[in-house]
């Protein structure tokens, strides 16, 4: 659903021009951020970025803002959840296990759910603040956000009007978007594997099968 399309049109064209304004696109950074911290899909606001900014500068503000939401979820998953979180893992020995050995992959599984459109950026945060990965490694993985950050801020600047979002988005793709399509199936299969990996020394870690 088009989220332009909840607001007045008089309404869109007043909030639009105020971010069109310097003051706007500081502004930007922390309203994405908290757009993202709220677990809500960052394609249209990443594309009105584009619209407002420019691929370029739509680019830079997206990245940021995205950073400073994902640390925040990052945050409320570790701190406000832990508790819970902690009970759950206690729970089941097994999945505490797994849990481990997928932080053990570390970077390598942060850059490759960053860059698999399967896994929604906004509640991949959540998932990454309840999992033992380190923050280092959730840090540098944003890394992998940049080609659909690049991708959707471009598509904002070639449709330029908020109106024209959803045909751009349900037209033909041209080559760059097949290119982060391809790649992002990749990385989802990488993905699978690696956790698939991970999993399996886990469980046989902890409970070995008995000698022959």
């Amino acid at each position: 659903m088009d989220p332009a399309a909840l607001i007045a049109p008089e309404q869109l064209d007043h909030l639009l021009a105020s971010l069109r304004s310097p003051g706007g696109a500081v502004a930007f950074v922390p309203l994405y951020a908290l757009w993202v911290t709220l677990l809500l899909p960052g394609v249209w606001a990443s594309m009105l970025a584009g619209a407002l900014y420019g691929p370029l500068w739509g680019s830079v503000l997206v990245f940021i803002g995205a950073c400073l939401g994902a640390g925040a979820a990052c945050r409320i998953g570790r701190h406000w959840l832990r508790d819970w979180t902690q009970r759950r893992r206690q729970a089941l020995p097994r999945l505490r296990a797994v849990e481990q050995a997928v932080s053990r992959e570390g970077l390598k599984l942060v850059l490759l759910t960053r860059l698999s459109p399967a896994f929604p950026f906004s509640l991949l945060n959540l998932a990454y603040g309840l999992s033992a990965v380190s923050l280092r490694d959730y840090s540098l993985g944003l890394i992998g956000i940049l080609p659909g950050t690049i991708l959707f801020c471009s598509l904002g600047a070639l449709a330029g009007d908020v109106a024209r979002f959803g045909s751009v988005l349900s037209g033909q793709a041209d080559a760059g978007a097949w290119s982060l399509r391809i790649v992002g199936v990749l990385a989802t299969v990488a993905v699978v594997l690696v956790v698939g990996r991970a999993a399996d020394r886990a469980l046989k870690a902890e409970d070995p099968s008995p000698p022959g």
